[in-house]
């Protein structure tokens, strides 16, 4: 059985505003080429950075909302880290925003529309969730794995690095 989050009902009045800018970020964005995607990123109340989903103009799959929103608020902090931040997304984060959410550290993700309701509109994650639960034999994309000697000198000198900044 699979677990969601049910609706919250009980949500603030600044809460709302910050999801209705990402969801106004969502519909301003299909005019310009972009996809129905918006985010907002916020702390202390103060809106820190914005994005929306650039695939098409920018050429690039990686630039969904969630992830624009990221790129933004760090450049405009000047940190890899979001941990005092909410972001407020138009949709429930594909796989690889959630994943980029993490790394960031945001303390909260509030979205509007679900998963499901992208996949109505044919933006379906639903294989990359099922490729996941596969083995490496058993995905879509071939995976290899050799050379790992080699790698590891890249992981021993980071290893080993006195001054290096973790993340």
């Amino acid at each position: 059985m699979k677990k969601y989050l049910k609706e919250t009902t009980s949500y603030s009045a600044e809460d709302a505003r910050f999801m209705q800018m990402a969801i106004d970020l969502s519909i301003e964005n299909i005019d310009s080429g972009g996809g129905p995607f918006g985010a907002v990123i916020v702390r202390n109340g103060e809106v820190i950075a914005t994005g929306a989903n650039r695939v098409v103009p920018n050429a690039d799959p990686t630039a969904h909302a969630e992830v624009m929103a990221i790129r933004n608020a760090c450049t405009k902090l000047g940190t890899f880290q979001l941990n005092d931040c909410t972001i407020y997304s138009s949709c429930e984060p594909c796989p690889m925003c959630l994943s980029a959410l993490y790394w960031a550290g945001v303390k909260r993700i509030c979205y509007g529309n679900t998963k499901d309701d992208a996949k109505a509109i044919d933006f379906d994650d639903s294989f990359i969730y099922d490729q996941l639960d596969l083995s490496y034999a058993d995905r879509s994309i071939k995976c290899e794995h050799f050379m790992r000697d080699n790698a590891l000198a890249a992981f021993r000198k980071w290893d080993e690095k006195e001054d290096k900044v973790r993340y």
